[in-house]
């Protein structure tokens, strides 16, 4: 099927590992050029060559973007480098020491100030040219109990400020979209490393909770957010979309 991404520009924020970085290079194998945004400059370097592979440009913008001026920049570049901003994926993680009190904070920054941030840096080119997609990567424990506190949490706000804003933006062409993914493990990602440690316990974890026997993938991640953020996906907003081998429990 062409998804008709042919010449879109996507800026991808998270994109030099994992599930950004498996998303970003879905965009590229569909034609879209790309902005990656990452605290890792080396990487994000890396990461910027394997979407040039594809025959597409990227941008590479190094930078916490838990900074205001960093997200402020990356939107300004990527507007400057391609001319418009048809698509914005977040796909951001952060490790959370454990205890509710101290994770709050950097969860709340990270995992919803950020995003929401940065939908709203994009929505103003969005407009001017008749539309776009914005896309939050959440989580299963977004919509349900699970995980550690402060992330839930994080996770449940980004969904609920995704339908608002999906409601909001819809007579301006915007779709506004969560994917909420269930455990996946990608290279050096904390699912990985766990196997790494404890392979028998992963095991069990995963026979015990995951139906589908085994975790999931970035790409198999990446195979549904590219498709909603394609045109063929055009009467698609403010849903949550779960990819996660029937690991979560609700009936929404």
């Amino acid at each position: 099927m062409d998804l008709q991404l042919e010449g879109k520009v996507a800026l991808v924020a998270g994109g030099s590992r994992g599930i950004g970085q498996a998303i970003a290079l879905g965009l590229a194998a569909e034609g879209c050029n790309l902005a990656l945004a990452a605290r890792d400059e080396a990487r994000l370097k890396e990461a910027a060559a394997e979407v040039e592979a594809k025959g597409v440009r990227a941008l590479p913008v190094a930078g916490d973007l838990t900074e205001v001026v960093a997200c402020e920049r990356f939107v300004t570049r990527a507007k400057e480098a391609f001319g418009r901003l048809d698509i914005l994926v977040t796909s951001v993680h952060v490790s959370l020491r454990g205890q509710e009190e101290e994770d709050r904070g950097p969860a709340l920054e990270a995992l919803f100030v950020l995003p929401a941030r940065l939908g709203g840096l994009v929505v103003p080119h969005m407009k001017e040219q008749g539309g776009g997609v914005i896309l939050h990567l959440s989580s299963i424990y977004g919509r349900e109990s699970g995980g550690n506190a402060a992330y839930n949490a994080a996770k449940a706000a980004l969904i609920s400020h995704t339908k608002a804003m999906s409601t909001a933006l819809a007579a301006d062409n915007i779709r506004v979209l969560t994917v909420a993914p269930g455990s996946v493990s990608a290279p050096g990602g904390t699912w990985w490393r766990r196997q790494q440690e404890d392979p028998e316990g992963m095991a069990r974890f995963v026979q015990e909770n995951i139906p589908m026997g085994r975790f999931g993938t970035a790409e198999e991640v990446a195979n549904v957010a590219v498709f909603l953020c394609s045109p063929r996906a055009s009467w698609v907003t403010g849903t949550s979309v779960v990819v996660d081998g029937g690991q979560s429990r609700s009936n929404i």
